[in-house]
């Protein structure tokens, strides 16, 4: 029988369950040799079995390889793993980055940093990692094919927030770029080598799956739960019922009531209220009612999102995987290199969340009250991100606002001005400690920038890793525990974010600038300003609109398209005229100061 990639070699992540594996069965049944691989090894020796009874079917040569254990962001596993496949397989066609969590689906303040950071290196720097070593044994041809999804980023200008998945969003919109970036790179090396890869990400959008129906659609449904409240339970309460009780929904029912009826004397017990077992009985029933209320807002929510597609229906895990072995084709890959194809099904209303340099409105400090406590969290040490710092500074001593530095280098102490310099900014306890004391009314976040000549496959792990934790970790810790300062305790009880007031600003990453400024260059400099902004648009939408909250994340972008040096000026004007709070009551979140016309 013909079969479309006969002999080929293709690595699928996270191919154990769900899509993956559905890939790795259409990848067997054309002939590949199909390497599967994941953190868990049962469900893969399930698949294995499963993939060996269709190449028998089908009469193909191909072989099964499996590698149970690994961990796509792990620096020695990945390694490993690919120095065992050159040597049976002699070389890889087909990359499949498939492996993914949901992470935690609640709102920033109450994410768990481990969790968040988890996230984002599974999803982003996974993807980064196996992209890099597989290159290294990469035939003629290959191709690398990301999953992921476009929930995140319609187009650099046109942002669609997703409430409760701020690590997940970010990431995403990294990957995206990133996939953009390498095609550049690897393009642009492959004239001198002679060897051509091509980049692609699939983005199919909901596709039926455990992920979504047991992990995504009920914990949203039991963090909208938690934020409005549910009778007889606390917002605690409903936190232990979505991390102890919804794993087992839809599972065996002695293992549900027996779930259910252990957190029901949990809660019993603390109440510390008259009989503590009649109590028990009381809670499991209440307990019992609020996951049917759980269940009734997921199908809400599940319906809602298929009402936003042409057709009625998610994919089907066969139907994500055929979009992939159809981009997998070395004719259509050639095509599409470097594009994000299919876009997402959703068809989602944005909401205008860009805007540019707010002329009128930003001149001079008016709006700034005197006495704000003023935090400026710096992660750079660069001479124009110093000079920034200085600026606004000087722009804020004129209303009298109360500034404090946070950085982690000496260099940045000022005078005049008091400055903590820790020992890390990615220690959750040192920088928590810090901004409580604080305890400042406005954030002003400094990621500063970085050398986007360097390419991104002669970068070390120590440095991608230094990269992600700048531009996408820090300034979500930073935010997380300025959120936690400004309502105290809002991370376990939500409700009292209700009405407060703060401003947390994220200066993001330059453009790049010069007179020719190359494709390649400006891919580059995308993959974290594409972390930021689904990062600041899901933050503020939390924020406004289930939280109730006058609290904003808002993200500065310096530079513009045409490659001119950004000013300095437009961009302290913007960081003013929002933390005046002018700009609470408008939905834009994103703001491009250098993006604008110079006046006649």
């Amino acid at each position: 029988m013909d079969m479309r990639f006969d002999g080929k070699v293709v690595l699928v992540t996270g191919s154990g369950t769900g899509i993956g594996k559905a890939i790795a069965k259409g990848f067997a049944s054309e002939g590949a040799n199909v390497i599967i691989m994941g953190r868990r090894r049962e469900p893969l020796e399930a698949t294995a079995k499963e993939l060996e009874v269709i190449m028998k079917s089908r009469n193909s040569n191909g072989r099964v390889r499996m590698f149970a254990g690994v961990d796509v962001s792990s620096v020695k596993e990945v390694v490993d793993m690919f120095n065992s496949i050159e040597k049976e397989f002699n070389g890889i066609d087909i990359l499949v980055n498939n492996a993914g969590v949901s992470g935690p689906v609640k709102i920033l303040a109450s994410q768990p940093f481990k969790e968040f950071r988890e996230c984002v290196s599974i999803h982003l720097t996974g993807t980064f990692w196996m992209s890099l070593n597989a290159l290294k044994y990469m035939n003629n041809d290959g191709r690398v094919i990301t999953i992921a999804t476009y929930f995140t980023e319609e187009r650099a200008y046109e942002q669609r927030p997703y409430r409760f998945r701020t690590p997940y969003t970010s990431a995403q919109g990294a990957k995206n770029r990133l996939s953009e970036a390498l095609a550049w790179e690897v393009a642009e090396k492959g004239k001198s080598e002679n060897k051509r890869v091509y980049f692609i990400v699939s983005n199919p959008g909901p596709v039926h799956s455990d992920r979504i129906y047991k992990t995504v659609y009920p914990k949203a449904a039991a963090e909208f739960i938690r934020i409005g409240g549910f009778p007889g339970l606390s917002a605690m309460d409903i936190e232990e019922i979505a991390n102890d009780i919804l794993p087992y929904v839809g599972e065996d029912d002695e293992m549900l009531d027996k779930a259910i009826n252990e957190l029901a004397t949990r809660i019993a017990e603390r109440s510390r209220e008259g009989n503590a077992q009649t109590n028990a009985s009381s809670v499991a029933s209440t307990i019992k009612s609020c996951l049917d209320k759980i269940r009734e807002v997921a199908e809400k929510i599940q319906n809602n999102t298929r009402n936003m597609i042409v057709d009625g229906n998610f994919l089907t895990q066969e139907e994500a995987a055929e979009i992939v072995l159809n981009l997998a084709d070395v004719e259509v890959s050639r095509l599409v290199n470097g594009r994000i194809i299919p876009s997402d099904r959703v068809f989602y209303p944005v909401k205008p969340l860009i805007a540019t340099y707010p002329y009128g409105e930003s001149d001079g400090n008016d709006g700034l009250t005197d006495g704000k406590r003023v935090l400026i969290s710096v992660a750079s040490d660069d001479d124009v991100t110093l000079r920034r710092v200085k600026d606004i500074i000087s722009r804020l001593s004129k209303v009298n606002a109360v500034c404090t530095v946070l950085t982690e280098y000496d260099g940045m102490k000022l005078d005049g001005v008091y400055t903590q310099v820790l020992k890390s900014m990615m220690d959750e306890d040192e920088v928590r400690s810090a901004i409580r004391s604080i305890k400042p009314d406005i954030t002003i976040h400094f990621t500063g920038r970085y050398d986007y000549a360097r390419d991104i496959t002669s970068l070390s792990r120590e440095e991608w890793d230094a990269l992600v934790d700048r531009f996408i970790n820090m300034p979500a810790l930073i935010s997380k525990e300025t959120l936690n300062t400004i309502v105290q305790d809002g991370d376990k009880e939500p409700s009292r974010f209700k009405g407060s007031n703060g401003i947390i600003i994220i200066v993001g990453p330059d453009a790049p600038s010069g007179k020719k400024v190359s494709n390649l260059i400006r891919a580059r400099a995308e993959i974290f300003r594409g972390a930021l902004r689904p990062f600041a648009v899901t933050a503020t939408q939390e924020l406004s609109e289930v939280l109730n909250s006058n609290i904003r994340v808002y993200l500065i972008l310096p530079g513009n398209i045409d490659g001119k040096e950004p000013d300095d000026k437009r961009l302290i004007d913007t960081c003013l005229y929002l933390a005046s709070g002018r700009a609470v009551n408008r939905v834009e979140v994103i703001y491009y100061p250098d993006e604008v016309r110079d006046r006649l």
